[in-house]
């Protein structure tokens, strides 16, 4: 299965990705990796020798131009699956078209709870004792598509955004490897 990762960031799911898929054994490669701007994720993926690229939404008149350039670069590295992980920007619905069923997102939440950029937060905010982290198929809404895998993480006592956002983010790392592994046999 031919992927192509979308990242904004740091790139620690994509190093999960990398750690366990792109040895060979998992039948999955990383084909490429992208990003909306320079970021750690594309040195991971550089160190690791997988082609990168950026497409800058500050490089295009307009976001539906930027939708273009980068669904045009996704299509050139011909994925089986867009991973997007840690991307942190919305793509539009001719972008979820051209890979109809093929583009997964991680979420830190138990979807449909939660979504939006602030699911730590809000899962706080509301007294949860349980929160966690999805992996869903994207579709034309924000966290709305269809649910691929889910993980709970239990809230502590005492947790603040960043402890349970920490817990989550490694608990979703191995939640993204599994389905990926899953997807592909």
């Amino acid at each position: 299965m031919r992927t192509v990762v979308l990242v904004s960031g740091s790139g620690t799911n994509l190093q999960a990705m990398i750690d366990a898929l792109h040895t060979g054994d998992a039948p999955v490669e990383i084909a490429a990796v992208g990003a909306d701007k320079p970021c750690a994720g594309l040195e991971r993926a550089e160190a690791a020798g997988i082609p990168t690229f950026v497409v800058r939404p500050s490089e295009h008149a307009d976001r539906e131009q930027w939708n273009r350039a980068l669904e045009r670069e996704v299509a050139s590295h011909r994925p089986d699956r867009v991973v997007l992980a840690g991307f942190m920007r919305i793509v539009d619905a001719r972008f979820v078209a051209a890979f109809p069923g093929r583009i997964i997102n991680t979420h830190p939440s138990l979807l449909p709870s939660f979504p939006g950029a602030h699911a730590v937060r809000d899962a706080l905010a509301h007294g949860v004792k349980i929160t966690g982290a999805t992996v869903h198929e994207v579709v034309a809404d924000v966290d709305a598509g269809p649910v691929l895998a889910q993980v709970a993480v239990p809230v502590r006592d005492g947790d603040t955004e960043d402890t349970l956002h920490e817990r989550i983010k490694t608990a979703e790392r191995q939640l993204l490897v599994d389905t990926l592994e899953a997807l592909s046999r």
